[in-house]
């Protein structure tokens, strides 16, 4: 029998996110970003939630493959281009749509040979990772489009702070990022919102936007809910409770006892560790939901398990379902209990886990 622990992806959600997003983008090309095994979801259910996208925005060329394997017959975008000479010809043949972001990619771009490769020139506007400074774009468009069987697209860039306010005080803002793009946006299409720019900024404009962690129904902004964007959670990670124990006052539980009970309690041992992605520095209190009601965490996450205090859910038995997270228990409340955001606990889920999908 496997062991009790699942992930259970809701096509119906992600159907809705990208219909979701397909109104928010207003006519714009819509790019459903897929990366990491769509943000832990699996590639395979993004190409069958996504059917409404007009192109897939993903790494590797692996993925690629796997994207054309499973019957994905629009664009594909690769947003962080090639990472050598032998993928070219590959992006090529699987009629993929490369970023070009630095000057080694021009070379190889010179050494190889073309028939129809469409490529977009990525532009630095103020993140400070990969592209070319506004001032020089021209100038390597040009260069580009000398190359035989190589046209420029489009344009595109990332902003840094898209989840906080349009033009607020910090050293890099949306504004700020597009006054340093608009000398450019005169003479060429670009593909400049994220998830957080195209639902709270939509007067960053372009030709095109890509939808990422909102597509996976949760929001870019944790001052604002899913709910409120009109989103649906799309996984659900959960777990049986395999054993049920009571505890007296001052006993302890767990690795480091860091857990002690104030009152007779009744914990249960949930099939769900940090092997699993459920993360160890999730601290004590943090919910669940199991049998309708708020479960909290007692005591540190093991490998393999974790407790939780059901004293107050008689109901709660050994077979009782428990949601990690997902329609009850927002990843983004979960992340930020442990210092980090919702889409890293999406993608840290571990491979042991099971994946189905509805």
């Amino acid at each position: 029998m496997p062991r009790p622990i699942s992930v259970l992806i809701h096509l119906e959600a992600l159907q809705h996110n990208i219909a979701r997003m397909r109104e928010a983008a207003q006519g714009r090309t819509l790019w459903a970003v897929v990366k990491a095994n769509a943000y832990g979801h699996g590639l395979e259910n993004a190409v069958r939630g996504f059917a409404q996208a007009d192109g897939l925005a993903l790494i590797e060329v692996r993925e690629a493959q796997r994207a054309r394997a499973a019957g994905w017959t629009k664009r594909i975008l690769m947003i962080e281009g090639f990472f050598d000479e032998g993928d070219i010809a590959e992006l090529e043949r699987l009629d993929v749509e490369p970023v070009v972001h630095s000057r080694w990619q021009i070379e190889l771009l010179k050494k190889t040979s073309h028939t129809n490769l469409k490529v977009h020139l990525k532009v630095n506007s103020g993140m400070n990772r990969l592209g070319f400074l506004p001032d020089q774009a021209a100038a390597v468009i040009e260069e580009i489009n000398a190359i035989e069987g190589v046209k420029v697209v489009d344009i595109v860039t990332h902003f840094a702070n898209a989840e906080q306010d349009f033009d607020g005080k910090g050293p890099v803002t949306v504004a700020k990022q597009l006054e340093r793009m608009k000398p450019l946006l005169a003479d060429y299409d670009a593909c400049m919102a994220n998830s957080a720019a195209t639902l709270l900024h939509p007067q960053v404009g372009g030709v095109g936007v890509r939808g990422g962690i909102v597509l996976y129904g949760v929001s870019p902004d944790a001052s604002v809910t899913s709910e409120q964007l009109g989103l649906k959670p799309a996984m659900t990670l959960s777990a049986d409770i395999i054993a049920v124990r009571e505890i007296e006052p001052g006993e302890a539980v767990g690795y480091g006892s860091r857990w002690i009970a104030r009152r007779p309690t009744r914990l249960a041992v949930v099939a769900c560790g940090y092997a699993d992605g459920y993360p160890r520095s999730m601290p004590d209190g943090s919910p669940t939901w199991v049998e309708g009601k708020i479960a909290p965490l007692a005591g540190a996450v093991s490998m393999d398990m974790l407790t939780i205090d059901v004293t107050d859910i008689p109901q709660a038995r050994v077979g009782s379902r428990v949601e990690l997270w997902g329609e009850h228990i927002p990843v983004n409340d979960l992340a930020s209990r442990c210092g980090t955001i919702g889409y890293e606990l999406l993608c840290a889920v571990a491979s042991r886990v099971p994946v189905i999908s509805d």
